[in-house]
């Protein structure tokens, strides 16, 4: 799925708030907010990626940056949305906003250091230029 942000390519995923994912303040708990900026970053991956990429390739998260502006509850429709910042040879720069659908508040906003590994050796690897060429439409450096 994909959606344009102020004319910008992002892409989405939607989000239903789960028990399992309310703590004892009976609200989302911030672990949660880490795996969905997880799971958007893979589907965006799995979306975009040929199986040819897919079977070379994988990513590991070197670096999360959360920040929290409000709370989710039980129930809440959200959909979590990404996009790639700045790029260099071996990383994607990921930024992800989870927004509350009912309302539009962005609930979280997060920045992560995505690098990417070649699956037969385990090693970092070098972002080939088809890669970057793939992922052009949402890459918006600040």
């Amino acid at each position: 799925m994909s959606f344009a942000k102020h004319g910008l390519q992002v892409f989405d995923i939607p989000i239903t708030v789960l028990p399992a994912d309310i703590d004892d303040n009976d609200h989302v708990n911030n672990v949660v907010y880490l795996r969905w900026i997880f799971d958007v970053a893979l589907a965006h991956w799995n979306a975009s990626a040929s199986d040819g990429m897919k079977e070379v390739y994988g990513w590991v998260a070197t670096r999360h940056e959360i920040d929290y502006r409000r709370e989710a509850v039980f129930g809440d429709a959200i959909v979590a949305r990404t996009w790639i910042g700045a790029v260099d040879s071996r990383r994607f720069e990921r930024h992800t906003e989870i927004v509350r659908t009912a309302d539009d508040h962005v609930l979280a906003r997060g920045r992560s250091l995505w690098t990417l590994i070649a699956r037969d050796t385990g090693r970092i690897a070098r972002i080939p230029p088809d890669m970057v060429s793939l992922f052009s439409a949402y890459m918006h450096p600040a």
